[in-house]
């Protein structure tokens, strides 16, 4: 098994080296190959250099990843607005709420439940919202819950939960 492993290697060092050569001619020079060289490097490095008509600019740079809060993320949200509505011709529970990330690192994966109760403290059909991406630190969303309506419903609840740990919410008047 060794033996096959080092000839597929030695193979492919051999390939690389066969289309590398192949079509600089027997004799050139140094000076020969490093003009080449830039010739061909030139027309690239413009092309990254200037994308869709930003010409004479210098590149953006590229996204830093920042790593998220783990353990205790705090966030801020505004008092829930509850209200019955219809959606796709059934009645529902619609609760909607904006969140802001009061960490300094992102949230990953934020979920927020939302559980309903009847009068003795049965649980109900509920809702649960997840979000695609992590949230930044001072990024506002909108959140919005649909509940199935149940004319046994009586009392609510949120939890708020992320990837890597708990969450500390707290009340705010406004964003």
């Amino acid at each position: 098994m060794r033996k096959y492993r080092m000839l597929t290697w030695a193979g492919a060092i051999c390939f690389v080296v066969t289309v590398g050569c192949a079509d600089v001619p027997e004799a050139v020079s140094e000076s020969d190959l490093s003009a080449k060289a830039e010739e061909t490097a030139a027309p690239a490095l413009e092309a990254q250099a200037a994308p869709a008509g930003q010409s004479g600019q210098a590149p953006a740079s590229r996204p830093r990843l920042v790593a998220p809060v783990r353990g205790v993320a705090p966030i801020g949200y505004t008092k829930p607005l509850v209200k019955r509505g219809k959606v796709g011709g059934k009645d529902f529970v619609i609760t909607t709420m904006q969140i802001k990330n009061m960490a300094t690192a992102p949230i990953a994966g934020l979920k927020v439940d939302d559980f309903w109760y009847d009068r003795g403290g049965n649980p109900l059909p509920s809702d649960s919202y997840r979000h695609p991406r992590p949230l930044q630190p001072g990024e506002v969303i909108t959140v919005t819950l649909e509940t199935p309506a149940d004319p046994r419903m009586n009392r609510n609840q949120w939890q708020f939960s992320h990837a890597n740990g708990e969450i500390k919410p707290t009340l705010v008047p406004k964003m």
